[in-house]
């Protein structure tokens, strides 16, 4: 956008031009930095390809976005899904469990109390977030302490318990990568509880942390569109594809996110079915950027590498006996508390489990900045409270 154009009713197209300059030598190569300058807004549902025309440039390169993830990578049909750029996986979790509750109540006249969540005690705290806000009820299920697997017969034993107290619609939460684990939920064993119970589910992926990485790492897997008891994916561009706070993707299939449009914005073209509303075009621009600079040859080149790197930390760590879980195609490592020392931890700002009271896991996760000699030092100091 410049000022010469002819816009009186949109109330903050422009940033403040003494404190954000437009003219800017620097601008001329920072298309990202630019952007936040002409300060598109994103708002409404673009899939359906009708919303403020002010912004169609942007909007366009979302749209691609969204292609790009998922057809591309999660490997959905065209045209067979809807979504947008949200702030982040917490947004994208609520979302898809709002829409979920609002199908069965739209379609089978559901009551609130008919509803359960199902998810993993390993799932993302945004989960409890958004069963507090929608009051869906939930139940967490187990988890192996040591090697993080999902209890299948817990999981059986909560829906006989469910289903006996009248509940007869289920949202199940699968993992792709969990926050402090890196771990995945067994998609195919799941599958055939859903099936051998006959559950009317939903099921959603909270893939903010694997979503860009586990495709690429392996790339014959049942987290994707082509599997039909997926219904929705959360992503989050500003982990693993390292872009700026702001880029999370949530990915639906078609028509589904009707059940929450809000019909009372009509003066949004398009009008709205989005959490947020408005919302800045720059974080589409920023990772629909680094994807297609990268393309998929060069993202499988660079997990690849986080990958090796990650394997690298774990052979010492065999090599000592110190324990710890880690997803082979996942590039989390997480240390059980009391195998190395706790100044060791701090001194590489590795992440516990929790602050409130004892921890019991320290998390690394290996990305760009974690390069060679850091690696090469940490070992270092891992062999050196060894010999001591």
């Amino acid at each position: 956008m410049n000022y010469n154009h002819e816009i009186m009713g949109l109330p903050a197209t422009y940033l403040d031009p003494k404190i954000f300059p437009p003219n800017a030598e620097f601008l001329d190569n920072s298309p990202y930095i630019r952007c936040f300058i002409e300060n598109p807004n994103h708002i409404g549902l673009h899939t359906y390809h009708s919303s403020l025309p002010a912004f169609n440039g942007t909007q366009k390169i979302e749209l691609d976005l969204l292609r790009i993830c998922a057809e591309e990578i999660f490997q959905g049909k065209s045209n067979s899904y809807d979504g947008y750029v949200a702030s982040g996986g917490t947004e994208c979790n609520i979302q898809a469990l709002w829409i979920f509750r609002e199908y069965f109540i739209n379609k089978f006249n559901s009551k609130i109390n008919e509803i359960a969540v199902l998810f993993s005690e390993d799932s993302h705290y945004s989960l409890y977030k958004a069963c507090n806000i929608l009051r869906l009820n939930f139940q967490q299920i187990r988890v192996d302490f040591n090697n993080r697997d999902l209890d299948l017969e817990h999981l059986e034993k909560i829906i006989k318990i469910l289903k006996r107290k009248g509940v007869k619609y289920f949202i199940i939460v699968l993992n792709l990568g969990s926050t402090m684990f890196g771990s995945i939920d067994p998609i195919n064993k799941i599958s055939k509880v859903i099936n051998f119970y006959n559950l009317n589910c939903k099921i959603h992926v909270d893939a903010a942390f694997g979503g860009f990485i586990f495709p690429f790492t392996c790339l014959n897997n049942k987290f994707n569109f082509k599997n039909p008891l997926i219904d929705s994916i959360s992503l989050d561009g500003h982990k693993m594809l390292e872009a700026p706070y702001g880029a999370g993707i949530f990915l639906i299939r078609k028509g589904l996110i009707d059940n929450i449009l809000t019909k009372e914005a009509s003066y949004i073209e398009g009008l709205d079915h989005t959490l947020c509303g408005s919302r800045s075009g720059a974080n589409a621009i920023a990772t629909w950027m680094i994807l297609n600079i990268y393309g998929s040859k060069g993202l499988i080149k660079r997990m690849e590498g986080f990958i090796k790197k990650t394997d690298e930390i774990c052979d010492t760590l065999n090599e000592l006996d110190i324990y710890y879980f880690r997803n082979e195609n996942m590039n989390i490592i997480s240390i059980q508390n009391g195998q190395i020392s706790e100044d060791i931890c701090k001194k590489y700002t590795l992440v516990p489990d929790t602050h409130i009271g004892k921890s019991q896991w320290w998390k690394i996760v290996v990305m760009e900045h974690v390069n060679r000699n850091l690696i090469n030092q940490f070992i270092n100091d891992l062999k050196k409270v060894d010999i001591i």
